[in-house]
């Protein structure tokens, strides 16, 4: 069977409660100067027209992955600059959405893609390596779904502040509810925090990024049993 069969072409279902709970707290939220609601916002510079729209298809399509009985849900940090800010899906670049044998389908947005560059992103690559085989067992959220960027430079990452994360509290705890995950994974020590501030419990396993590829791989064996 080839790759593109092989993704999941399932109906909308906009009333799902994951999507409900996006549409409520996240996809018309307020953002800052250097905080980038990627489902709202487009900048000339980086975003080809209507780029927001396609951002908030690619993420419903990615809900439509999410059925009853979710064994893992992943909470990460925030969106980086070469992947969720362009794919509108956590973890993701353009390049995998672009990809026939990728299991999530979706359109690129930035205007390096449209002109034969999709962007990829590091540690999305590492995390869909490790990931890609219990694909269908996990979801992957942000705790900040918003691209936080260093002021003045759109193509940057810098750490959520306390107040973002904060913000999205809400947003986090109404994701954790509609997908009644057996159990939260927490990606690294930001992620971990949130989701203890919004009272849930969680595996806190190691960022892939900076270094730490090993150490995620090792933790998300003990995940799904491998260790």
């Amino acid at each position: 069977m080839g790759g593109a069969a092989r993704r999941r072409h399932l109906r909308p279902m906009p009333d799902s409660p994951l999507w409900s709970a996006l549409q409520t707290h996240v996809l018309d939220a307020p953002e800052g100067d250097d905080l980038v609601n990627p489902y709202s916002r487009e900048d000339p510079a980086l975003d080809v027209d209507g780029a927001a729209a396609i951002r908030r298809d690619n993420l419903r399509r990615a809900t439509e992955a999410v059925g009853p009985g979710l064994d893992v849900l992943v909470v990460a940090e925030a969106p980086g600059p070469w992947g969720c800010r362009f794919s509108g899906v956590p973890l993701v670049s353009e390049h995998q959405i672009r990809d026939p044998d990728f299991p999530l389908d979706g359109r690129p947005t930035s205007l390096r893609a449209m002109h034969g560059e999709p962007l990829k992103e590091y540690s999305g690559g590492i995390y869909w390596r490790v990931m890609r085989p219990h694909w269908g067992r996990f979801w992957t959220w942000n705790a900040v779904p918003f691209h936080p960027h260093k002021p003045g430079d759109p193509l940057t990452i810098r750490a959520p502040r306390v107040r973002e994360i904060r913000q999205f509290a809400g947003a986090l705890a109404a994701v954790v509810e509609a997908t009644e995950p057996r159990r939260v994974v927490a990606l690294g020590r930001v992620a971990e925090r949130a989701l203890t501030a919004v009272g849930v419990e969680s595996t806190y396993v190691r960022h892939p990024s900076q270094g730490g590829a090993r150490l995620f791989e090792a933790g998300m064996a003990e995940v799904f049993g491998e260790g």
